[in-house]
C-alpha cells in the first residue's frame, strides 16, 4: 500500500508554489492583485519568491518521502 503523505504534501506544493509565481508576476509586472494568496496574507512582491521556493521544497519533501511500491506476489 503506497502513502498518501507524500502525494498531498507534493500537492500542497504545487498550489501554494503556483500561487506566489503568480502572485510574484502579477504584482512585479501588471501592478495588480491576482490569485488568493494576496487575501490572505499582504507581502511585497520579492518575499512571494520565497513562497515559490517554499512551494518547491513542499514539492521535493513530498517526492522524497514517497513509498516505493512493494512487488506484488505471483499468485
Amino acid at each position: 500500500m503506497r502513502t498518501t503523505i507524500g502525494y498531498t504534501v507534493e500537492s500542497i506544493g504545487y498550489v501554494v508554489g503556483a500561487q506566489g509565481l503568480v502572485s510574484f508576476a502579477s504584482q512585479t509586472f501588471f501592478g495588480t492583485e491576482r490569485g488568493w494568496m494576496h487575501k490572505i496574507v499582504d507581502l511585497p512582491s520579492t518575499a512571494y519568491l520565497g513562497v515559490v521556493a517554499l512551494g518547491l521544497a513542499l514539492i521535493v519533501g513530498g517526492v522524497k518521502t514517497r513509498k516505493t511500491p512493494q512487488p506484488q506476489k505471483a499468485a
